[in-house]
């Protein structure tokens, strides 16, 4: 009940001023035992990828890159938590300002830039984590990596994240790092597929576990696209599909401001694309890929939209930075 005037109050503040803020307030809330207070709902189990996650509601990648609040975000509800993305090594991302809020559709346009301390600092903070839930690590490839060498990045990040993972996302659908979508087309995308399976295969055996990876594709893309990614994934038998990062697009948003700004549009006016999405991918894969459903979710019907659609998990973002903890509450009730 006290999140809008708490809205209200971070909303006077630059969009990333706020988000450290907030991050920031979450861990003292934490440490002193108030995110404990916050009502919980009973949650469904689910087993996906073959891991049992207590209920199907999770926190997408980008709100914590470096890892540095698991404990905190893991206390809100969540089934599970994605931090990420993260580079073999760090980097300051894409010049400020560079992160837009529109309010009137409920959205917010980003071009962050992967934005990180890089990999080995995330890795020191999942093992100073205390958080006992299902953790996913997202993974990218560092801006001034050529395409032709990003096979390297992903394997150096899946190397150094693979023993503290439960599951491990490959990013290529990020609008913010030059050329990186085009890491989603047949040949790039096979070629980096076949070098993760294969590295995940030597991975398993070196510390006697297996750790699935899911793939993180956009949502502007075609249906043909979509049926190429679809059968990439069966073919190389990769764990998840997670449909969808950010949009170009910028039709719903046409006339407000910011809607101009670069970068990639998430909040309610990606909705519909992210469920067409994985409607497309789920009559394609026939349930032999999972799909974790994200983009647009503000409601418990938008999380139970994404189920409907083909999605065995969900996960919110935008959502949080609009209606609060209260999100997690609702979405998890709503697929109870």
């Amino acid at each position: 009940m006290l999140y809008p005037l708490i809205r209200a109050a971070l909303f006077t503040l630059d969009p990333e001023d706020a988000h450290r803020f907030t991050l920031a307030g979450l861990d003292v809330a934490h440490r002193l035992g108030l995110l404990n207070l916050l009502p919980r709902a009973q949650g469904r189990p689910v087993r996906v990828m073959g891991i049992d996650f207590p209920n199907p509601v999770g926190l997408a990648a980008g709100l914590d890159k470096d890892g540095a609040h698991i404990d905190a975000l893991g206390a809100l509800g969540f089934g599970f938590i994605e931090i990420g993305t993260v580079t073999p090594r760090p980097q300051a991302g894409n010049p400020q300002p560079r992160l837009f809020r529109l309010p009137r559709a409920e959205a917010i346009i980003n071009r962050m830039g992967f934005n990180n301390l890089g990999v080995d600092n995330l890795v020191k903070n999942v093992r100073a984590s205390a958080y006992p839930g299902v953790l996913g690590i997202n993974i990218g490839k560092n801006k001034d990596t050529p395409n032709e060498h990003a096979v390297d990045d992903y394997l150096a990040c899946l190397d150094k994240v693979y023993p503290h993972a439960h599951y491990v996302t490959v990013n290529i659908s990020s609008p913010n790092t030059q050329g990186l979508r085009e890491l989603q087309k047949d040949d790039a995308l096979d070629a980096l597929l076949s070098a993760l399976k294969h590295r995940q295969s030597d991975l398993a055996q070196q510390h006697g576990k297996y750790v699935p990876i899911a793939l993180k594709i956009a949502p502007d893309l075609d249906d043909a696209q979509i049926a190429a990614i679809a059968a990439l994934l069966m073919m190389h038998r990769i764990d998840a599909v997670i449909a969808t990062n950010t949009t170009l697009a910028r039709e719903a948003v046409a006339g407000l401001p910011n809607a101009d700004e670069a970068g990639g549009l998430s909040g309610a006016p990606v909705r519909a694309a992210s469920t067409r999405v994985v409607r497309e991918l789920a009559r394609h894969l026939r349930h032999e890929v999972p799909i974790i459903g994200v983009g647009g979710i503000l409601s418990g019907a938008d999380a139970r939209e994404k189920i409907d659609a083909g999605a065995s998990l969900v996960q919110l973002y935008s959502g949080l930075i609009y209606r609060g903890p209260a999100l997690v509450r609702e979405c998890v009730q709503a697929l109870a």
